[in-house]
């Protein structure tokens, strides 16, 4: 044993007939034993002529997880600076162990000597017991830290196995971050004493980890992959094999461009379905836009440009940079100002690039529709005072180019005169802070409606609406109307 430096020691994840020989010489020794706790089986098979010290108390003390680690660390560290230290931790010292981590870091700033000796970690039993071949892309992670993401970064076409599910609390925390990608019934596997005498499977559905009354600080999550792919991953690897030699004839033809169309179409189809309010024509619907995305990134990908996951880095990168309230030190008391420094925080990215603009009307995309981009433009110099003083300018402006296009009187004028009234118009959306492309999608939709419900009602009377006249059109009109409100206040009333 050397004179002056950390020997961390695998403990194993059961009692002492699972230590290493060369753990055992080490264990026996030392001059003292460091325990990160003592509550573990083998524990009470060590050499009983060894003195031992335990750190449990500094899990009472310490307000959370990373104190206790550092702190533990802190200690061994300064204890190593004048005696040799054996430090024993549960199962492998590499293997979820965060003290080991901290003593590591800090050893190596105070020029002091780390050794590893491995322990058969909770890893190795935990895959027999499940029958399991760690090979087969198994995903490791440490459930505490799964426990606190909205979204886990987990894989879901593949296994994973959380450990330290030390408590049903943390069960219940880990479910819920679980259930953004796996559903309630999907069936798990909480695997407790893995390594020992009272090792135990036990197969449940998501929902009900939280539940079991085995749990304990030997308790681990195994989570089967889902039935059918489902990941980012398995959709780019989908792509890349259409557009590969063996792929898709139809695929390997296309360009960036043969694709646009495509693209536009998608996109349409996408908001048709936010209007309609089907999630399921939705969901449909922004697969195929996420298809569009990934195979535009694959033939970039293809010409040497970029990959997709630079695309995924960039945008990451971009919503961190571009909300410093969340991640970073600013503050925003409301979304105004959110947007506000978002675009400062634009406007300084841009100056750093030297993409410097000659107009502030310039980036708005031509390709937005008419109505989209005439609120942009107008939005844009707005803000340097470019408009009327309050809304009542707005509506006598309206009256005016109204006015304009009744007495216009060639096409090309009329044309001209139709353009400056709904360009007035989107100013007005500005002004009550609407989205006029939604408003006009909107109404579409309710003419849309009301109309089939007139057809509707037309055939119920037998009447011919090529021969009706306009009397009788209005008045079918006015009770499409009124049955379509009924409706709604019907429907509003169930729920």
């Amino acid at each position: 044993m050397q004179n002056r430096g950390i020997t961390i020691v695998g403990l194993g994840p059961g009692p002492g007939e699972l230590l290493t020989r060369q753990a055992w010489q080490a264990l026996s020794t030392a001059a003292c034993i460091y325990l990160r706790t003592a509550r573990h089986p083998a524990v009470a098979d060590l050499p009983p002529d060894v003195p031992q010290v335990s750190f449990d108390a500094i899990y009472e003390r310490a307000a959370e997880f990373g104190e206790v680690y550092r702190q533990i660390a802190a200690d061994v560290v300064a204890r190593a600076a004048h005696e040799a230290v054996v430090y024993a931790v549960p199962g492998h010292p590499s293997v979820g162990e965060a003290s080991v981590s901290h003593i590591q870091a800090t050893a190596r700033a105070a020029n002091i000597p780390v050794t590893i000796m491995a322990g058969l970690s909770f890893i190795e039993p935990t895959l027999s017991a499940l029958q399991v071949d760690g090979l087969d892309g198994l995903q490791l992670f440490d459930a505490i830290e799964i426990a606190d993401y909205w979204q886990p970064p987990l894989n879901p076409d593949v296994p994973a196995l959380l450990g330290q599910v030390y408590s049903q609390l943390l069960a219940s925390n880990l479910k819920l971050a679980l259930n953004a990608l796996f559903p309630d019934e999907h069936q798990v596997a909480l695997v407790h004493a893995a390594g020992t005498a009272e090792a135990q499977v036990e197969w449940l559905p998501l929902y009900a980890i939280d539940r079991s009354p085995h749990i304990g600080h030997l308790t681990s999550l195994y989570v089967p992959p889902l039935p059918e792919a489902s990941s980012l991953p398995a959709l780019a690897e989908t792509v890349a094999v259409l557009r590969s030699p063996q792929g898709c004839p139809w695929d390997q033809e296309q360009t960036a461009q043969s694709l646009r169309p495509d693209f536009v179409e998608e996109m349409a189809e996408v908001l048709e379905a936010l209007d309609t309010g089907n999630s399921d024509l939705l969901r449909e619907e922004l697969g195929d836009l996420l298809f569009h995305i990934v195979i535009q990134t694959q033939i970039a990908s293809e010409n040497g440009d970029f990959t997709l996951r630079q695309v995924i880095a960039g945008i990451e990168a971009k919503l961190k940079r571009r909300h410093p309230h969340i991640w970073g030190d600013w503050q925003a008391s409301d979304s105004s100002e959110v947007v506000r420094n978002w675009a400062a925080l634009k406007a300084a990215e841009k100056e750093k690039r030297g993409d410097q603009p000659t107009s502030i009307l310039d980036n708005i995309p031509h390709t937005l529709p008419a109505l989209a981009q005439s609120q942009k433009i107008q939005g844009r110099v707005r803000k340097i005072g470019f408009d009327w003083p309050d809304i009542d300018g707005v509506f006598a402006k309206l009256d005016e180019e109204r006015d304009e296009l009744k007495r216009a009187t060639s096409s090309q004028e009329q044309q001209a005169e139709l353009g400056d009234l709904l360009f007035v118009a989107a100013n007005l959306a500005n002004w009550m802070k609407l989205d006029g492309e939604t408003a006009l999608r909107e109404a579409s939709l309710r003419f849309d409606r009301r109309f089939r419900q007139l057809e509707a009602l037309a055939a119920s009377q037998e009447i011919d609406l090529a021969q009706a006249d306009f009397d009788t059109l209005n008045q079918l009109w006015e009770e499409a109307k009124a049955n379509l409100a009924a409706a709604h206040e019907a429907t509003e009333e169930q729920a």
